[in-house]
């Protein structure tokens, strides 16, 4: 039970070392997510960095996209004793305010891809619902996370292009997740093989000019809700508003499950319904290079050895059009009554569901 800095600090929430988390769990996680974009199709820069406590692992990763470029740089590391030292090669997440401005670097390296960047919040981090998924009595997602829309500044380095990010035009979401979610080298399925492999899911943070609209779906094999989520927060702090059940009219490019617009209706408990129309305007394919799940020798909390390693990765489009699949993240475009934001549209459409005959 070995200490570190955080154990200085008066937030024990156990009977242990702060580095060790409540859970004996493989699969508890800690992690950042970010994504950057100036509400148009021109770019959109992801960043996640993440702890795994029980895997002994932290790793990060940044992911670009152009019209023409899809490219990733990665890094992963031994977590050791000190879970405040979010260092991991060249990338750090530095915390100026609880909440509400944080610090996010690449160092320059070998791979073309590099950044400084400061984030501000524009609404209060707003507590999400509880995740919590049990498969053939397995608890395969208990997790809880943190949403806020905000703006940005510094610059980013894209090979030899410096761009400037000011907060007049660059924006992004951001969330804090922690809890029990599948990562790290694969587990023997044994009687997980006869799950059916559903994930149909719609995660949409929206940005306005003076609140934003969080909403979350997602939906089982027989369109069962597993999560939801719909409220307006303003951003003068004002008590956020309980908007009902979402409701995701999604339109797929035919032959595909590609969406290329939806609606998605809201229905306040007493208040008016109102419907806003959505538009993924560059889709990012997430899981592409990024440790979410399709390379098989790097997935978040995978073990990549003694010592610190930092890899990139690059793809052009359309010509390595075919390796981008699974969970997209787009910026999207938001409009109801009269109003206009951008922000996240995440969503996979993954095996069977009722909307799919």
């Amino acid at each position: 039970m070995a200490l570190s800095p955080l154990d200085d600090f008066p937030i024990h929430q156990t009977s242990q070392v702060m580095r060790h988390v409540a859970t004996s769990d493989r699969n508890f996680y800690d992690r950042y997510y970010f994504n950057c974009h100036a509400a148009t199709d021109e770019l959109m820069l992801i960043i996640g960095v993440g702890q795994y406590p029980n895997l002994g692992v932290t790793d990060a990763f940044a992911c670009v996209r152009t019209q023409r470029l899809h490219r990733v740089v990665r890094a992963s590391r031994e977590l050791g004793a000190d879970r405040m030292n979010t260092e991991i090669g060249p990338f750090r997440v530095e915390v100026i305010e609880g909440l509400k401005r944080l610090r996010v670097l690449l160092e320059p390296n070998e791979h073309g891809l590099s950044f400084d960047l400061t984030w501000e919040g524009t609404i209060p981090a707003t507590l999400e619902p509880r995740h919590f998924v049990r498969w053939q009595e397995r608890v395969m997602f208990d997790s809880v996370r943190m949403a806020q829309t905000g703006r940005w500044s510094g610059n980013i380095r894209i090979g030899e292009e410096e761009i400037a990010v000011t907060p007049d035009r660059w924006q992004g979401t951001r969330d804090r997740s922690w809890g029990v979610r599948p990562v790290g080298e694969p587990e023997p399925p044994g009687i997980q093989s006869k799950n059916p492999g559903t994930f149909y899911w719609l995660y949409a943070p929206m940005q306005f000019d003076d609140h934003a609209i969080l909403c979350i779906i997602q939906e089982d094999e027989k369109g069962r809700r597993v999560l939801e989520e719909a409220t307006r927060v303003w951003s003068d702090g004002r008590e956020e508003e309980y908007l009902g059940r979402p409701e995701y009219q999604p339109v797929y490019a035919p032959g595909t499950r590609d969406v290329v617009e939806a609606v998605i209706g809201f229905s306040p408990p007493g208040g008016k319904p109102f419907e806003v129309r959505a538009r993924p305007i560059l889709p990012v394919h997430l899981m592409v290079g990024t440790g979410y799940g399709l390379e098989p020798d790097w997935k978040h909390g995978m073990y990549q050895g003694p010592d610190p390693v930092v890899q990139g990765v690059t793809y052009t489009l359309p010509d390595d059009a075919a390796r981008m699949w699974g969970m997209v993240d787009a910026v999207g475009r938001f409009e109801y009554d009269g109003q206009v934001g951008h922000g996240l549209y995440e969503y996979w459409a993954l095996g069977p569901h009722p909307t799919f005959t």
